[in-house]
């Protein structure tokens, strides 16, 4: 565990476009190892819901970030409940609607945003006692580049849909389209874009269930202890 400045801790950086498993994959390993989990789409997201209730247009990057600034976002670390609150509301399920979803990707685009989020994501890794899970789009390019273990999920776009309409109740082919717009949005946007970190393990769930996933984590993690 040479990478990170605090050997003492372990920490796993997970990343990959949506519905590709990180979410469960980082929940389940936090738990099975004892370690705290982040979610930081769900920061962005948490944002995007403040955004909006302060009725500020999304595109607008300089509205966004003067509201932004002033925004308390609280997730919690705890991989069996993972809320996240907005000063004291909890948001965690309005943060999953349609409004918040359909505008994510322009409040995560703005620069000055991800460097506010960055830096509170880097806080809340270097407070985890023993370790921590953190899973995004930029976790091992850009907030935790000397994370122990790095990992980006992928999938192919039909199996994403498939399990992101399960989980909220929508249309998979109508899901999967905005999944695709997603991606692109993400992948081409100027502040740290959704990529492949060089050094990050390249795990295809397309044809996996998740106990097999977590089973490569935990596989992975058990190699760097031997290390």
């Amino acid at each position: 565990m040479s990478k990170s400045n605090d050997n003492s801790k372990l920490v796993i950086a997970i990343d990959g476009p949506s519905g590709s498993g990180k979410s469960s994959v980082a929940k389940a390993v936090a738990t099975k190892l004892g370690l705290q989990y982040l979610d930081t789409g769900a920061m962005y997201r948490a944002m995007t819901w403040w955004v909006l209730e302060k009725g500020i247009d999304p595109i607008d990057g300089d509205a966004v970030f003067d509201v932004a600034q002033v925004a308390q976002i609280k997730p919690s670390v705890d991989p069996a409940n993972p809320i996240i609150q907005v000063g004291s509301i909890d948001v965690s399920g309005p943060i999953r609607g349609d409004l918040v979803t359909s505008n994510v990707s322009a409040v995560s685009a703005v620069s000055e945003v991800r460097t506010l989020l960055v830096q509170l994501q880097r806080e809340i890794v270097q407070a985890a006692p023993k370790g921590i899970v953190v899973e995004g789009r930029d976790i091992c390019s850009v907030v935790l580049p000397d994370a122990h273990l790095k990992l980006y999920l992928t999938a192919d776009p039909a199996a994403r849909a498939a399990r992101r309409a399960a989980e909220v109740g929508s249309d998979p082919t109508a899901t999967q389209e905005k999944l695709v717009q997603r991606d692109q949005a993400d992948s081409t946007r100027k502040a740290s874009p959704l990529e492949v970190s060089p050094d990050a393990t390249l795990v295809d769930t397309t044809h996996l269930d998740l106990p097999e996933v977590v089973e490569q984590v935990l596989r992975l993690v058990a190699e760097l202890e031997n290390v």
